[in-house]
């Protein structure tokens, strides 16, 4: 993620010319001597108090407690684990490591990549079921590549299809009594514009590699994901390694059209294989690491936001266009939507919620954070005055802002059907993105709330949600109507902790990967600190099978953002060296987790 908020200086100071000094003449010499005089005497104060400090005859502690505390408290907000290595399987991790550095692996590794980009799956909205659908059937091409890229993976893990194209391996484990680590991924791809195709600087499903990217759909989002996964069970299997903790793998295959019949039916077939909170922990798709304020800052996803989107329909008598009403049915919708713009949200950055304590890390650890930010931040760990001061800065980001608060997005409209036809129907979409600390109710009400008085100066008929709110006897002019578009309300997802030892884990082994990939040592090369994805997962369906659900793929964002190298527009790419180091990632995080005991 870029700056969120802009280098901050001192306005006086910028307006004024700059100081030039008048010329003065020597001092006398008496006034030397008085100003060394009150030196001498400062120094010897000093002197005596810190002495008397040292015996505990005065305490001198107030005098930076407040600032230290600050700081202290700061900290405490962004405790970062320790790097976690594998020590039971250290040479393995080793041996992997120098296979990952070499030439040839790389080859293969962009073959693997490139060759699961060569077979598009594209999903589209409003599929027809499994089976019915001929649309689906881009995917068993895929299994079958995937089966002759990863022959042991297949021949080793136990591999069940679910809803047909949905896929779960199980690695068992030699110790049954420990959970299983769950890794997630989806096959699927956003569907490629025609018109677009000649925009691509390579074709979008070539898996071209140019010695630096390999460039096609799903390239990054979320193939790189998949077959990092796989290419790791793989790399794995080659060395001999057999797990003491078993691994699951569940791969969707809907996830960009919401998982209804993907990851839906695997977290069924899940829950009746296994039973809830059977998992150790899930890593999904997510967060990644990046250049922030002079730092390098990785952020797991720790939640989601909600979802709903809500139809806003206006009807009113037809008739000829040549006798209009003052207003029509799109116009009196095109107020309304209007009225929906100019009312935004009020998002607030409060305590406890993903958000921030992603700003507390950026206060605790990101050196170049502005002073005045650093500081309304760790006295906002108490003031609300500090935090709101704090909120007003890092709200000039966009970014930040729509994922503290709840959005809305006005994204299909409908009305009309002929030019000299009044409208006797028009309605309209508002896409909701609902805050970690908000709800699906809240958003009902306030949106019924929101349209009420246009309703009555419009004199609609108003029904908010299957509730008759006003003009319930007869005399409406026209009616307004505001539903759940599609049935689906997704209530934002429950937070994972973030002080447990899973969460540890995971920071190490974020650490411990960065660290590898660059011969680096020490614990402070990159700081973890805890966010929430801008969309939504296949995690939603898998909420009771672990509380410790993290979204994160190790991406390399450089100084931008995850969604900066074409993810769901042209030109989608993902850098090899990047691609080697998610590869890195899973064999550390499958590593550690099989020595992990809470």
């Amino acid at each position: 993620m870029p700056s969120i908020v802009p280098t901050m200086y001192d306005e006086k100071a910028a307006t004024m010319p700059p100081y030039m000094p008048e010329p003065v003449s020597q001092p006398q010499k008496k006034t030397r001597c008085v100003g060394r005089t009150l030196v001498k005497g400062l120094v010897v104060v000093l002197a005596l108090l810190t002495c008397l400090h040292s015996f505990e005859v005065v305490d001198l502690s107030s005098c930076w407690s407040k600032e230290a505390a600050a700081v202290d408290a700061s900290a405490d907000q962004c405790v970062q684990a320790s790097t976690v290595v594998p020590k039971k399987n250290a040479e393995l991790w080793q041996s992997l490591g120098n296979t990952i550095d070499s030439d040839a692996y790389k080859s293969r590794a962009v073959e693997w990549l490139g060759g699961a980009v060569r077979v598009p799956t594209q999903s589209f909205d409003k599929m027809g079921p499994v089976g019915e659908d001929p649309r689906w059937e881009v995917f068993p091409p895929f299994h079958d590549y995937l089966l002759k890229a990863f022959p042991l993976t297949h021949s080793t893990l136990e591999l069940t299809k679910v809803n047909t194209h949905g896929l779960v391996f199980v690695w068992k484990g030699s110790d049954s009594s420990l959970k299983p680590l769950l890794l997630a991924g989806h096959q699927d791809v956003v569907p490629v514009n025609p018109d677009t195709v000649d925009k691509w600087t390579h074709p979008p499903f070539s898996g071209y590699f140019d010695g630096e990217r390999i460039w096609g759909r799903g390239s990054s989002d979320d193939k790189s994901g998949l077959i990092g996964v796989l290419s790791t069970v793989e790399s794995l299997l080659e060395k001999g390694f057999k797990p003491t903790r078993g691994v699951v793998l569940a791969f969707g295959f809907d996830e960009e059209v919401s998982g209804v019949r993907g990851a839906s039916s695997i977290s069924e077939h899940l829950l009746s294989t296994f039973g809830e909170n059977a998992f150790l922990l899930l890593v999904d798709e997510g967060g990644g690491f990046a250049q922030e304020f002079g730092g390098v800052i990785a952020t797991p996803g720790i939640a989601e936001k909600g979802y709903i989107d809500v139809r806003v329909e206006v009807t009113s008598p037809g008739g000829h266009s040549s006798v209009p009403p003052s207003h029509t049915t799109i116009g009196i919708l095109s107020q309304l939507l209007v009225h929906y713009e100019a009312n935004p949200y009020e998002a607030r950055l409060s305590r406890g919620t993903p958000m921030y304590w992603k700003s507390q890390c950026l206060a605790a650890h990101a050196p170049d954070l502005p002073h005045k930010l650093r500081k309304a931040l760790k006295k906002g760990i108490k003031s609300d005055k500090a935090l709101k001061e704090a909120q007003t800065e890092l709200f000039k980001s966009k970014a930040f802002h729509a994922l503290v608060g709840t959005t809305q997005a006005i994204d299909l409209i409908n009305g009309g059907v002929k030019t000299n036809a009044l409208p006797e129907q028009a309605w309209a979409v508002v896409n909701h993105r609902i805050a970690t600390d908000s709800s699906v109710g809240a958003v009902k009400e306030h949106d019924t709330t929101l349209l009420k008085s246009l309703a009555q100066e419009f004199n609609l008929s108003y029904t908010a949600f299957g509730s008759q709110i006003t003009g319930g006897d007869g005399n409406a002019y026209g009616t307004l109507t505001i539903s759940d578009a599609w049935g689906h309300p997704l209530e934002p997802a429950p937070i994972s902790p973030i002080d447990a030892p899973e969460y540890a884990l995971l920071s190490g082994t974020i650490k411990a990967t960065y660290n590898a990939h660059r011969k680096l040592e020490g614990d402070n090369n990159i700081i973890v600190a805890p966010g929430i994805m801008s969309g939504n997962t296949d995690t939603r369906y898998y909420w009771a099978l672990t509380p410790h659900i993290y979204r994160y793929n190790h991406h390399n964002s450089g100084n931008g953002t995850s969604l900066s190298n074409g993810v769901h527009t042209i030109n989608e790419y993902m850098e090899a060296d990047a691609f080697l180091e998610v590869i890195r990632f899973f064999t550390t995080l499958i590593l550690n987790a099989d020595e992990f005991s809470a």
